[in-house]
């Protein structure tokens, strides 16, 4: 099974940058594309930006491309998401999530698609 940790969030300033960690156990993270998913209040999990397994490709949902950039650390089995430029709308709880099949040859862009999650951690971006 694969456990996943978040930390990172705070609060900050429109404008403002955070960086969240996500730390995977397991013996298979490498082998797993993973994800950023985002939940505000009263509203549904969406997705936020995605890598690949191996890396090379990564996606991003509409609202932070350009802001946000997603990475990752096989060595250390760690998924980063840098944000920057931050904007009150951006406030939510991420989470952080693992691709449940392994070596897939596209990152899923839905929750169905992901069988790890983490427990999420509390972003909050003040205007």
């Amino acid at each position: 099974q694969v456990q996943l940790v978040e930390s990172g969030g705070g609060l900050v300033q429109a404008g403002g940058s955070l960086r969240l960690s996500c730390a995977a156990s397991g013996r298979t993270f490498s082998s797993r594309s993973m994800a950023w998913f985002r939940q505000a209040p009263g509203k549904e999990r969406e997705f936020v930006a995605g890598i690949r397994w191996s890396g090379e490709s990564t996606y991003y949902a509409d609202s932070v491309k350009g802001r946000f950039t997603i990475s990752r650390d096989n060595a250390k089995n760690t998924v980063y998401l840098q944000m920057n430029s931050l904007k009150p709308e951006d406030t939510a709880v991420y989470y952080c999530a693992a691709d449940k099949s392994w070596y897939t040859l596209v990152v899923p862009v839905t929750t169905h698609g992901y069988g790890y999650w983490g427990q999420g951690t509390q972003v909050t971006v003040s205007s």
